[in-house]
C-alpha cells in the first residue's frame, strides 16, 4: 500500500511539471507576436512622422551689390572698314603687304608701273613752259603795243589750263602707288605681283580693329533708362570665361516704327584683347545699381501667378508674397515681404503647400547658388 502511494505522488509531480511547462510555452507563443507589432507600430510612427516634413533645400536672404540692366546679343563689328581699290590701270610691280599684317593710314601697299603716267607729267610739263615762256614775253610786249590785252588774257588762260593738266597727271602718277586710307589690319588680299590692275578693281580690305563695335536693337520702352557712357559687359562664346567691359557710345533718337526698337551701339577698346569683328556676344548695359539691396536666388521664386516664396520658419514653410526689383544674374531684389535672414525654399518646392512641414536639409552658398541658376537674359520686368 505504501509502495503504490509512493508511486501516485511520482506521477502527480510529473503531470504538475508538465502543465507548467506547457503554460509557459503558451504564455512565451502569444508574447512573441504583441511584442513583435508593438515594435512594427512603433517604428511605423516614427516612419510616418519622418514622412510628414518634408526635405528642401533653403537659402537665407542677404544683403549685396545687385545691379539693374538690359541684356541682348550682337555681332562684333569694327569701328571703320575699307575697300581699297586702284585708282589707276596699271600692272603690279610689287605688292608690300600680306594678309594679317597692321598698316598705317597712308602706307604704301602696292607698286603699279608708272611709265606712261610718268610720260604724260612730262608732256604735260612741257606744255606748261612753253605757255609761261609765251605768257611773260606778251606781258613785256604788251607795254610796247604790240600785242592786244585779249592776245594775253588768253594766253594767261592756256597757261592756267597747262598747269591744270600738269597737276592732274602728276596725281595721276601718284595714284600708281597705292596707299593706305585707314590704319587697320589687312583682312583680305586680291592681288599678286604681275596682275595687271584695272581702275577702281578693289584689291585690300583694310579692318580697323582697334575699337570694335556692336549694335542692339533695343524696345522704346528702354529709351529713357538707357543713355551715352553707360557701362558695357560683354561676354564672347568664343572665350570662354573671360568679359570684356565697353561704354554705350551713341543711342539712336529715333525708335523704329516697324520694329518697335531703337539702335544702341557699344563700343569696346583697349581692354577688348581678343575679340575680332564678326564675333557673336552677349551684351549687358548696366543703367542703375544699389549697393545695399535685399536679394534671394532666383530659384526661390513661384511660378504660380503673383510674385511670391516660400519661407521657412518653426519646421514650416509659409507662402509670401514679395515685391521684387532689379534682377542680376541668379539673384532678384526683395523690395517688400522678407525680412535679412529669412530662410526661401530654393529646391523642393513642388510638393509644398502653405503650412506643410519641413527639414531643411543643405544651404547653398552662393557659388553653389550662381552655378545651379539658369542666366537671365535682361531685367526681371524685359
Amino acid at each position: 500500500m505504501s509502495r503504490h502511494i509512493s508511486l501516485h505522488g511520482r506521477t502527480g509531480s510529473a503531470a504538475a511539471a508538465l502543465l507548467l511547462t506547457t503554460a509557459l510555452l503558451l504564455n512565451g507563443c502569444a508574447a512573441g507576436p504583441g511584442t513583435a507589432e508593438a515594435k512594427a507600430a512603433d517604428k511605423d510612427g516614427k516612419t510616418e512622422k519622418a514622412a510628414d516634413a518634408v526635405p528642401v533645400e533653403a537659402v537665407a536672404a542677404s544683403r549685396r551689390a545687385v545691379a539693374a540692366s538690359y541684356t541682348g546679343t550682337a555681332a562684333l563689328e569694327a569701328r571703320a572698314e575699307s575697300q581699297v581699290v586702284a585708282k589707276t590701270s596699271g600692272v603690279a610691280l610689287a605688292v608690300l603687304v600680306e594678309e594679317g599684317q597692321q598698316v598705317r593710314a597712308g602706307q604704301p601697299l602696292v607698286r603699279l608701273d608708272p611709265d606712261r603716267a610718268r610720260l604724260a607729267v612730262a608732256q604735260s610739263e612741257a606744255q606748261m613752259r612753253k605757255l609761261e615762256n609765251n605768257f611773260q614775253r606778251a606781258q613785256k610786249l604788251i607795254g610796247q603795243q604790240m600785242v592786244s590785252a585779249a592776245d594775253v588774257d588768253q594766253i594767261r588762260y592756256d597757261l592756267e589750263n597747262a598747269r591744270a593738266q600738269y597737276r592732274l597727271a602728276t596725281l595721276e602718277l601718284s595714284y600708281t602707288t597705292v596707299v593706305a586710307p585707314i590704319s587697320g589690319v589687312i583682312a583680305s588680299r586680291s592681288i599678286k605681283t604681275g596682275n595687271f590692275v584695272q581702275i577702281n578693281t578693289p584689291i585690300f580690305r583694310i579692318v580697323d580693329n582697334s575699337r570694335l563695335e556692336a549694335t542692339l536693337n533695343v524696345p522704346e520702352r528702354e529709351l529713357a533708362t538707357l543713355r551715352p557712357g553707360q557701362p558695357v559687359t560683354l561676354l564672347a562664346d568664343a572665350l570662354p570665361g573671360k568679359s570684356f567691359p565697353g561704354t554705350v557710345d551713341r543711342i539712336s533718337p529715333v525708335v523704329d516704327a516697324g520694329s518697335g526698337t531703337f539702335r544702341v551701339v557699344s563700343g569696346f577698346g583697349e581692354d577688348a584683347e581678343g575679340l575680332q569683328p564678326g564675333m557673336f556676344g552677349r551684351i549687358r548695359i548696366d543703367y542703375d545699381q544699389r549697393t545695399d539691396a535685399l536679394v534671394v536666388p532666383r530659384l526661390a521664386l513661384l511660378d504660380d501667378g503673383e510674385p511670391a516664396v516660400f519661407r521657412v520658419r518653426a519646421g514650416k514653410v509659409a507662402r509670401v508674397p514679395v515685391t521684387l526689383g532689379y534682377a542680376e544674374g541668379p539673384w532678384v531684389e526683395i523690395r517688400e515681404g522678407l525680412a535679412p535672414g529669412d530662410l526661401v525654399v530654393t529646391a523642393g518646392k513642388v510638393a509644398l503647400r502653405d503650412g506643410t512641414a519641413v527639414q531643411v536639409i543643405g544651404a547653398k552658398t552662393e557659388t553653389q547658388v550662381a552655378k545651379a541658376a539658369v542666366p537671365a537674359k535682361a531685367e526681371s520686368r524685359q
